[in-house]
């Protein structure tokens, strides 16, 4: 799912609507949740990550019977972005319904690696409203990138 962030040009950012696109990141997150299949374990994830381009897309983590082949919300935002094009992230928030910040896996995490540079913002939040605010590269550090493949 994809939403189109409003145009910069002719306006004069300021931190108070930088953070008015960081809410909207979060309450993208918070809306797709809704829609995550979790019938085993009742987990709901959403996630959204903003592209270079300012386009928005959401994933959410879709559980199934055998319990490996589920898909995380994080993968899931990933995989609408490269099927619409798009390959670099410049910000995710990722949204849980429980006491804390809920961390990407593993897998996630090498993911979000491939299609960022390590300074990109990743906020983690509740549906209670706690967040943490951390980077790719604090969540993976000595991540395995494409440069470790140059010959």
């Amino acid at each position: 799912m994809a939403l189109e962030a409003a145009s910069s040009k002719g306006h004069n950012w300021t931190k108070v609507n930088e953070r008015e696109a960081e809410m909207s990141l979060l309450q993208s997150a918070r809306a797709v949740r809704e829609n995550a299949y979790a019938p085993y374990s009742g987990f709901k994830v959403g996630a959204a990550l903003r592209t270079q381009s300012g386009t928005v897309y959401t994933g959410v983590n879709v559980e199934n019977a055998a319990y490996p082949e589920g898909t995380c919300a994080e993968a899931g935002a990933i995989a609408a972005m490269v099927a619409a094009g798009e390959t670099r992230i410049s910000e995710i928030c990722v949204i849980a319904d429980c006491p804390d910040p809920v961390p990407p896996c593993g897998g996630c995490r090498q993911k979000l690696a491939e299609f960022s540079h390590g300074d990109v913002v990743v906020t983690l939040a509740t549906t209670a409203g706690a967040q943490q605010i951390t980077t790719v590269a604090d969540l993976l550090p000595g991540a395995f990138t494409p440069r470790h493949m140059d010959r």
